[in-house]
């Protein structure tokens, strides 16, 4: 699968201010969390590169600044 989808794997997206909890629908399910410096951490599978993208288009849609987007591991 990875050779199909170099960008698959499970990613970490940092965002500045907290995120609602019922946002994790919306977000694929990915899990999220509240860090203590006021940043949420959006972290779940990514199948490909649209999803990806489709993913960081929710975060502009919300108008929410975007910190940072980190592969954690390939699967």
């Amino acid at each position: 699968m990875a050779d199909e989808h170099p960008t698959a794997g499970v990613y970490e997206i940092r965002i500045q201010g907290h995120l609602d909890d019922r946002w994790a629908v919306w977000f694929n399910e990915m899990t999220i969390t509240h860090d203590a410096n006021g940043e949420t951490r959006l972290t779940g599978s990514v199948l490909d590169q649209a999803m990806l993208y489709g993913l960081l288009r929710k975060v502009q849609d919300l108008g929410l600044p975007l910190i940072a987007v980190v592969r954690l591991h390939n699967f």
